[in-house]
């Protein structure tokens, strides 16, 4: 039988009060006022004293009271993030930059999921407004009542991924209709005549579709065609909507995708019909996602700075919450990446 001592598990066992913050301090060596900082905010730790900080904790199972740490300081340390969707989601990165980035600063993201048409909005907004968090970064304010509640709340709002008309308070993101102008900018540059838009539903990808139409319009051009999905944007629903457009005999020589996932099915389904990509058919996505550039061939596409709209979103919650002017328009801009899939 092995002689090794057991693990050190932490404290909090029946008949044993729950460790303190005093208890945390003792053990760190180190006094309560230096824990008490690093709780609230461990970059102003030494790492030092921080490094034997964490192992207290770890040791103890010291969990701090962050509701009475609120009401005295008017300070949840919770940030709620509402965003569509994580499976096969364009929105990961700025999830992950932005959990991150919390983190670091010794706050909690909460998650909530809106779901793909924002179905659940309005019940996940009034969780977190419930739950008085110090921010609320949301990709979608929505219309009417849900932007009033979220007014009404006080606390800071920070929209993402767009640059609305009128923020309810700070915007984080770039313009879809910037987007839309760019796409019709390439497609004429490159000599396309009947291109086709296979697109979600939701605002921001009506956003890109209106820019298409206004720069193609502009040079006397007709706005192109456009079939929007119900619900999800993904690989099948790529190729089940060429399929259509194909079989009704329509034969675009551009397909213009609201997400990769769709610009994937496109490109499948175009060359299990024995149609060369991009020879006969150009396919352009959106949202730069990994497997864009490892697609045979690989996908045009727009590039949005994910990482970075979380990280802007973030600072700009900090430098509010410390009391500092906060700019109210961050425009992160975006690129086209041009690829094989287009000519």
């Amino acid at each position: 039988m092995s002689t090794r001592p057991p693990h050190r598990a932490p404290l909090r066992r029946a008949g044993i009060s729950a460790p303190t913050l005093d208890v945390v301090a003792r053990l760190a060596k180190v006094s309560p006022a230096t824990v008490s900082r690093f709780l609230n905010n461990p970059g102003v730790v030494a790492e030092k004293s921080a490094g034997r900080i964490r192992q207290a904790i770890a040791e103890t199972g010291y969990v701090p009271n962050l509701l009475a740490g609120g009401l005295a300081s008017s300070r949840s340390r919770l940030v709620a993030l509402i965003m569509p969707s994580v499976s096969q989601s364009i929105f990961n990165d700025t999830i992950d930059a932005i959990v991150d980035a919390l983190s670091r600063a010794g706050y909690t993201a909460m998650l909530g999921l809106s779901g793909e048409d924002d179905t659940r909005l309005a019940s996940v907004v009034d969780a977190a407004i419930a739950r008085r968090p110090d921010g609320i970064i949301i990709t979608s304010a929505g219309t009417g009542t849900i932007r009033e509640r979220l007014l009404q709340s006080g606390i800071t709002i920070i929209e993402t991924w767009d640059l609305p008309d009128a923020p309810l308070d700070i915007a984080v993101g770039f313009s879809h209709r910037a987007v839309g102008h760019a796409i019709g900018d390439f497609l004429i540059a490159h000599g396309y005549r009947r291109p086709l838009v296979i697109s979600a539903s939701g605002a921001r990808a009506r956003a890109r579709y209106q820019g298409i139409v206004e720069a193609l319009e502009a040079r006397g051009r007709p706005a192109p065609p456009v079939d929007y999905l119900g619900g999800t944007t993904r690989f099948g629903e790529g190729r089940r909507r060429l399929a259509s457009v194909l079989e009704s005999g329509d034969a675009p020589d551009l397909v213009i995708c609201s997400s990769d996932w769709l610009a994937q099915g496109v490109i499948v389904e175009a060359l299990s019909r024995g149609i060369s990509v991009p020879g006969e058919l150009g396919v352009i996505g959106f949202g730069n996602l990994g497997f864009a550039a490892d697609m045979e061939p690989p996908i045009t596409t727009i590039h949005v700075h994910g990482e970075r709209i979380g990280n802007e979103a973030v600072q700009a919650l900090l430098r509010r919450a410390a009391g500092e002017d906060v700019q109210p328009m961050v425009d992160v801009g975006f690129s086209i990446v041009e690829r094989g899939s287009t000519r």
